[in-house]
């Protein structure tokens, strides 16, 4: 993975995850339960936390393997997308279940591109 590439995603996701902040905070925050609303706070901090480390390893000396960059980017997606998806399809009344599976893969997604990155650190 180039790491033009890998700083493009990061910073995607990045602005994404102050746009999806914002949002909540203002716009949703009249509609969502407090339990709701910190639930999709967790969604946008793991998202950045992702970005931010997208941005670090693209701006580092050393390639990463593409699995260590699949494993953030799909985790991101299923993590933290999934969790957005719950909330607002629960605001409305209509939860989706089938993303409450998809959240946990994409932790674990998450999780093993920590782990991968530390296999590369030895």
């Amino acid at each position: 993975m180039t790491s033009q590439t890998i700083i493009a995603t990061g910073a995607l996701f990045g602005m994404l995850a102050v746009i999806f902040g914002a949002f909540g905070a203002h716009a949703l925050k009249k509609i969502l339960t407090t339990d709701q609303l910190h639930s999709f706070e967790v969604g946008v901090k793991y998202q950045m936390y992702h970005a931010i480390v997208l941005l670090a390893l693209g701006y580092g000396q050393g390639q990463i393997s593409n699995s260590i960059y699949w494993c953030f980017v799909i985790g991101i997606i299923l993590f933290s997308f999934s969790i957005y998806g719950l909330i607002l399809s629960d605001a409305k009344g209509k939860k989706l279940k089938f993303l409450g599976p998809v959240t946990p893969i994409g932790g674990l997604l998450l999780v093993s591109g920590w782990l991968l990155l530390m296999y590369n650190a030895f």
